[in-house]
């Protein structure tokens, strides 16, 4: 049976990806890197972004609030459309499909694509520097750790990290386009 060329590209893309997937889950053999990468899942799971959330109005008064009710308005458009694609794509874990990847902390659903965690830390991130534009090393950092521990921990393919960020930034332009 021939495979077409869309077909044979998928697979390859599946293939390389489950190879980066197979190294960064490999870290975990370290023993400092998954208790970092299990503290930066946890704190992107919402306790960075609200604690993010409640001190911007204490520090910046009115403005801190307006900031805070554009993020907070913004996550619930995030979390709808992170639902409806997670619930529509149905792709499991990699931990749940393959024995060599160990998955290091427990998953907040059964489903992989794409990585909540990711979308959310992109869209609150560019929303924050779009208020506040010095926040931009700490919430770049900050993001770019919350999408790798991700992919070290067993729960997300590359792939579902990347498309997770770009609909993250994809919903933040939009907010950011009609708040302005």
């Amino acid at each position: 049976m021939k495979i077409s060329r869309r077909q044979a590209a998928m697979n390859q893309v599946m293939q390389w990806e489950l190879q980066i997937t197979l190294l960064l889950n490999r870290t975990l053999r370290w023993r400092t890197v998954s208790p970092f990468f299990r503290v930066i899942s946890n704190l992107g799971n919402g306790k960075f972004w609200y604690a993010l959330m409640a001190v911007l109005p204490l520090l910046h008064g009115r403005y801190g609030f307006q900031a805070t009710l554009h993020m907070g308005l913004t996550a619930l458009v995030t979390m709808l459309i992170y639902k409806s694609v997670k619930g529509a794509t149905h792709r499991p874990r990699p931990g749940a499909v393959y024995d060599a990847i160990m998955q290091a902390t427990s998953a907040l659903d059964e489903y992989s694509f794409p990585s909540g965690h990711t979308m959310h830390a992109v869209s609150f991130s560019v929303i924050a520097v779009a208020w506040f534009p010095a926040l931009l090393p700490l919430l770049l950092l900050f993001t770019l750790l919350v999408a790798m521990s991700r992919v070290v921990l067993g729960l997300h393919y590359p792939t579902d990290v990347v498309l997770g960020a770009l609909f993250g930034l994809w919903i933040s332009q939009l907010s950011l386009l009609i708040v302005r």
